[in-house]
């Protein structure tokens, strides 16, 4: 079963990004949950992105508030489709964290959802593993028709 690595860049990112975790459950996805900071831990979050591909991750979820470049570094770190969850903070209401996230140069691509959006990135992930996994494609068609009623 494909595995999804959920980074967050501190632990007060988690209530946001469990909405992410609650997804990829919802969907029978496992996933591994870590906290590792761009910049209060470089080598550790090196560590962690590049050899994400090599563990059996196939999407990367990364949350993080304020200066955000979580996502941004983990994107370049690996081939792997990385998802960008912007987390709200106290002084800029998470809009710094958007636009640090959403403002990727050309050829390092963040997918980035709304702020606090992790239970889309969930499903997104979701998503991007039903193109090779039928079983979870299956659950994404069921889970878009129950939106529907």
């Amino acid at each position: 079963m494909p595995d999804v690595l959920v980074i967050m860049g501190s632990r007060s990112d988690e209530e946001t990004v469990d909405k992410a975790c609650e997804a990829l459950e919802q969907f029978g996805i496992t996933y591994q949950k870590t906290v590792c900071s761009a910049h209060r831990n470089p080598e550790a979050l090196y560590e962690t992105a590049s050899g994400a591909e090599g563990k059996g991750f196939e999407v990367i979820i990364a949350a993080a508030g304020m200066a955000a470049a979580l996502p941004g570094v983990v994107a370049a770190l690996t081939p792997l489709p990385v998802i960008g969850v912007p987390c709200k903070s106290k002084n800029l209401e998470g809009l710094d964290a958007l636009l640090s996230i959403v403002q990727m140069p050309p050829g390092v691509p963040v997918a980035t959802v709304a702020i606090d959006g992790a239970r889309n990135a969930g499903i997104l992930a979701a998503e991007i593993l039903g193109v090779k996994y039928p079983e979870i494609r299956q659950k994404i068609i069921d889970y878009k028709n129950s939106l529907k009623q």
